[in-house]
């Protein structure tokens, strides 16, 4: 009986530890086959993210669409259509426009409501689809016009230039000479350089006689050329040259002209420049050591 209950302790334990360890083996190999399903499912879970964050960040990165805006612009009782970006800026559409009206920028002024400022946009400006423009400025040509010198003018500043004749014995600048000093000259001062002033150089005589002041804008690089009938404001950077010689029973006093082009029928001649700014207005348009 002993033999017996013995026998049978023995094989309850050894099917207890039969079974504790099926369980065992099957509760591991459930474990790992757990765990490799895990690290299998990784993978491709972050696979199949990557692509979708990758296009999240194509279409975030694409810009808008430009919207453009058609308009007319108007110069000179010229009607011109003209399409342009909403957002883009006065100073923008003044470039565009150069080619267009053969204007210089910096001698544009664009009219939307009042004078507009070239930071500006058209959008914060107001402007609408078929509004219209308003821009005024003077060509190059326009200004040169007011001291075209005739043919015979040339024909006898040729004749001075190979005789080395002074200009204020020629006879094309005789003609403005001889009318006298004009009564509001500024003061000319000889053997002296001054800097310009803070005001316009005024009192001047241009080649048809007529008063003509300088205003030298520095800080937009300009200079601003007056007469009674209107102001042309003058890039310093399209300027060829400045030359100038005193008058001869006037030395404190100077004939100077300014090279507007290459020719020298593009010469700007202002008469009666007090001797003391002479410098001063090469140095101001030209730079120093720049000019003839």
């Amino acid at each position: 009986m002993e033999y017996v209950d013995t026998a049978k302790s023995e094989s309850n334990d050894n099917s207890c530890n039969s079974t504790h360890c099926g369980e065992l083996v099957s509760n591991t190999n459930s474990n790992e086959n757990s765990s490799i399903v895990i690290n299998d499912s990784t993978p491709k879970h972050q696979i199949q993210d990557t692509p979708e964050g990758d296009n999240n960040v194509a279409t975030t990165s694409q810009d808008p669409p430009q919207e453009n805006i058609d308009f007319k612009v108007i110069y000179n009782k010229q009607r011109i259509n003209v399409n342009f970006p909403l957002d883009g800026t006065v100073a923008e559409l003044k470039a565009h426009l150069q080619n267009i009206i053969s204007v210089p920028q910096a001698m544009q002024k664009v009219m939307i409501k009042g004078l507009a400022k070239d930071e500006k946009t058209l959008r914060s400006l107001g402007v609408t689809k078929g509004a219209k423009v308003m821009v005024v400025g003077s060509k190059l040509d326009d200004v040169l016009a007011i001291s075209i010198p005739t043919k015979q003018d040339l024909s006898d500043e040729a004749a001075s230039t190979a005789s080395k004749e002074p200009l204020s014995q020629q006879k094309m600048h005789r003609k403005v000479l001889d009318k006298g000093m004009p009564e509001d000259v500024m003061p000319g001062i000889l053997d002296s350089k001054e800097p310009l002033p803070e005001f316009p150089l005024a009192g001047m005589l241009n080649k048809s006689g007529g008063k003509v002041r300088l205003t030298f804008k520095l800080e937009q690089d300009q200079l601003w050329i007056g007469t009674k009938e209107r102001t042309d404001k003058i890039p310093m950077n399209s300027i060829k040259g400045v030359h100038s010689e005193p008058i001869h029973d006037h030395p404190e006093y100077h004939i100077m002209a300014i090279q507007l082009g290459t020719t020298e029928a593009s010469r700007y001649w202002i008469y009666w420049v007090p001797a003391q700014y002479i410098s001063a207005i090469k140095d101001a348009i030209l730079g120093k050591w720049c000019y003839f």
